[in-house]
């Protein structure tokens, strides 16, 4: 089924009148009849399918079932459903009111914020609304008119008629007039922020609320533009692209379109009657219709004698990716463009002591710090990748344990989606470095990539034909668990004689504090074994075998064509690589007859992990 006729959700404001009803043949039972939310996920009013096998569930119920990709790839960036597109009947004044921007409404309001279009399909003959102020005024005077009910005189008033369109960008203060009928098309959201009412009374016999303190901290108080173009459509921005389709039913009598993989498609009829036909399907159409056409649905044909707006979602201009590596002393968080180079990037103390949520909240509101200080608007970044150490479940976002920073079963997706709500992506720590590395780093030259990192534990990422290889369940890759020695060293996760237990850090220091009786760092194991102490130079040369017997395997088994060390062992590459190299050489199945991987460092250090988590997908 790809043409979804929706029935809307209706509201019964008190400025509202009945031209919904009695002209366009919405099923109300209700005296008054304000709005109807035709194209709508939110749940303050969500609309419901009409047909197909569909029919009676919300269309949101319907994307739950089929999967955002009905939604198509440009709505990858929203966490939630997009836009919300509605009739409305001003039979009387609506308040002034203005609506916040993302980073407001999210922080005050917990959803976003309001920018929208309003297409005027019927007006009076004396009709006007309010759009911005006349002239500019300062906040002092903004507040003290609202206080001295003079707000009136200073805001700009606009006459309309039929076929009028005004873009309202959040923060612009407005208000539709009466004996004005307008299809709206927004942002996804219910916040409003009420200014004057005009003394009226709500149902429940007292005056509606007004929202004086948070008008005033987002209002934009200077003239606005009234004739922002859009051309070649008549609204075009970030969140929605919106065409006029115009059939006369004599020179033009049909409309030819394609709906592709890129964007859904809402159709509003505003006037007359046709059919639209899609994959074999045909559904008749009158005015006030509303139908949502699903991604890859290919050609679709409207015919008829209509009046419609069309609206689909383009690409993100000047995208921005947020990348975070979590460790267990510190977290760094980057931002990315499209090139895969960083804009931008700031280190901050983990502090593991803490509970799981206070980390996530610092780490949140850090990130926000971060957007301001670069002038980059929360609406402007379109994924967020998290880089976390330990066992992680990517598709409900949780990290089910991580040794590393003490967690165990911590939603981290819906968590810092409070936050930063923008689509989240979680993956090991690991498979971020290997991905980072594989596609800017050492290995960007490779579709196959495997990579080790040499830290307090082995972190392994496998790379195979440029993505993240982690099996269908959850865990991902946990090379440095791979046992090299039969019964042998105790390892972090409970077993005996893994690549863990020899080929860490803390292994290298355990063994040389075992022949040396000092505690030792590794840069003074290594120092030491240079300036040919033989004690240490037996624990290196144990060191470097048992990592070659891990990387052999590996090599055995993925068959990769580079693999790559990071972590803070890999600065030792020229003690490392010539006996690594020359083991994998003798050591991976075929001999001279196959080939083997070359054996490299890592070049990004921690920047790979943090590109790669902005790379999640």
């Amino acid at each position: 089924m790809s043409i979804l006729k929706l029935k809307p959700s209706c509201k019964d404001y008190l400025w509202g009148g009945r031209r919904l009803i009695d002209e366009y043949g919405k099923q109300y039972e209700g005296e008054v009849l304000a709005e109807t939310w035709e194209l709508s996920c939110h749940p303050d009013g969500p609309s419901v399918i009409e047909n197909g096998p569909y029919q009676g569930k919300t269309l949101q119920e319907y994307i739950d079932a089929e999967g955002r990709e009905v939604l198509g790839t440009h709505c990858s960036r929203f966490r939630d459903f997009p836009i919300l597109t509605k009739f409305i009947d001003a039979r009387d004044n609506l308040s002034i009111q203005v609506h916040p921007d993302n980073r407001y409404a999210l922080k005050n309001e917990g959803q976003y914020g309001k920018t929208e279009m309003w297409y005027v399909m019927d007006a009076g003959k004396e009709a006007f609304l309010y759009y911005g102020f006349q002239k500019e005024v300062s906040i002092e005077e903004f507040a003290r008119r609202i206080e001295e009910d003079t707000l009136l005189e200073v805001l700009h008033a606009v006459p309309v008629q039929k076929g009028d369109v005004l873009f309202i960008e959040s923060g612009t203060i407005h208000a539709i007039g009466k004996d004005i009928l307008i299809a709206e098309i927004q942002q996804n959201s219910n916040v409003t922020y009420r200014v004057y009412d005009y003394g009226r009374v709500g149902k429940n016999g007292k005056k509606r609320d007004l929202h004086i303190e948070k008008a005033l901290a987002v209002t934009n108080r200077v003239p606005m533009v009234k004739d922002k173009s859009s051309y070649p459509h008549i609204a075009d921005c970030d969140y929605f692209t919106v065409d006029k389709l115009n059939l006369d039913g004599k020179v033009m009598k049909k409309m030819e379109g394609n709906v592709s993989e890129t964007s859904f498609a809402s159709i509003l009829i505003l006037d007359g009657k046709g059919t639209i036909a899609s994959g074999g399907e045909r559904v008749e159409f009158q005015k006030g219709d509303s139908f949502f056409l699903s991604a890859r649905s290919g050609a679709y044909i409207v015919e008829g004698t209509c009046d419609a707006l069309i609206t689909t979602i383009r690409e993100k201009a000047a995208p921005v990716r947020i990348g975070i590596n979590i460790g267990g002393r510190g977290t760094t968080i980057g931002l990315l463009d499209v090139h895969q180079k960083l804009l931008a990037c700031k280190e901050i103390k983990t502090q593991i002591e803490r509970p799981a949520e206070a980390v996530i909240e610092d780490i949140g509101r850090e990130t926000l710090k971060l957007l301001e200080s670069q002038k980059i608007a929360i609406d402007q970044c379109v994924s967020l990748g998290i880089s976390v150490p330990g066992t992680v479940d990517k598709r409900h976002g949780i990290v089910r344990y991580s040794n590393n920073i003490k967690w165990e079963n911590v939603y981290l997706r819906k968590q810092i989606s409070e936050y930063l709500p923008i689509p989240v992506h979680i993956a090991n720590d690991a498979d971020c470095a290997a991905l980072g590395e594989a596609l800017e780093g050492a290995g960007r030259e490779c579709q196959d990539v495997v990579m080790l990192t040499l830290g307090m534990g082995v972190g392994g990422g496998v790379i195979l034909d440029g993505e993240i290889y982690a099996g269908k369940n959850i865990g991902g890759s946990e090379l440095g668990h791979m046992v090299i020695v039969e019964d042998g060293e105790l390892c972090t996760c409970g077993r005996h004689g893994c690549l863990e237990a020899y080929a860490s850090t803390t292994a290298l220091m355990r063994d040389a504090l075992r022949a040396t009786g000092k505690k030792m760092t590794p840069a003074e194991i290594f120092e030491g074994a240079k300036k040919e102490d033989s004690s240490l130079q037996q624990v290196l040369e144990r060191y470097v075998h048992r990592l070659g017997i891990g990387i052999v395997n590996i090599a055995n088994i993925f068959r990769p064509q580079l693999v790559l060390l990071g972590g803070e062992l890999s600065s030792q590459a020229e003690v490392l690589l010539p006996t690594l190299r020359k083991m994998v050489k003798e050591g991976c199945f075929g001999g001279e007859y196959n080939e083997y991987p070359e054996i490299e460092i890592a070049a990004l250090g921690n920047d790979a992990g943090v590109i790669g988590a902005a790379s999640l997908l």
